[in-house]
């Protein structure tokens, strides 16, 4: 499947090794779901001093791809957005680790979802050849449990 500006198509992972060492860059992520359902999400997220409004179509069958429409809002309004969303704000640091060529996001998350950490890799096809550093745990991608929508209503630490 060739990648179209509004596909996203990304592998998740869990995290079982040190990665810190290898970051180029951090941001703090605050996001929230003004919709979050079977097949469709409304998210408002900060990340830094940005705001953004996303929205997100039902993954395909492997649980890879996906629509995504994603814009920029300003940090005031996305700030005041959050206070509409459901309960259970995702709170989460994003580091940034480049491998291979490729920029894995690792997101160690903060709060209810505490001790959580996983890695995502977006491809530009879903068959995408790529490597996988040596801290890269057991692949999650489609594991509905692993999406940030699911977390903020069903915490990690309730699991």
């Amino acid at each position: 499947m060739q990648r179209n500006d509004n596909i996203e198509i990304e592998r998740k992972f869990l995290v079982r090794g040190e990665f810190m060492s290898h970051v180029s860059q951090e941001h703090r992520i605050r996001q929230g779901y003004i919709v979050a359902s079977a097949g469709k999400t409304v998210r408002v997220r900060t990340r830094g001093d940005k705001g953004f409004l996303t929205i997100k179509g039902p993954s395909g069958k492997n649980g890879f791809s996906r629509f995504e429409w994603e814009k920029e809002i300003s940090f005031t309004d996305a700030e005041q957005l959050l206070e509409l969303c459901e309960k259970n704000i995702i709170d989460k640091t994003r580091y940034e680790v480049e491998f291979d060529g490729k920029t894995f996001e690792v997101d160690v998350f903060h709060g209810v979802n505490e001790g959580l950490v996983l890695a995502e890799l977006e491809l530009q096809t879903e068959d995408e050849p790529y490597s996988a550093p040596e801290w890269l745990g057991r692949e999650v991608t489609g594991d509905m449990r692993y999406y940030n929508s699911y977390l903020s209503k069903y915490p990690f630490s309730e699991w």
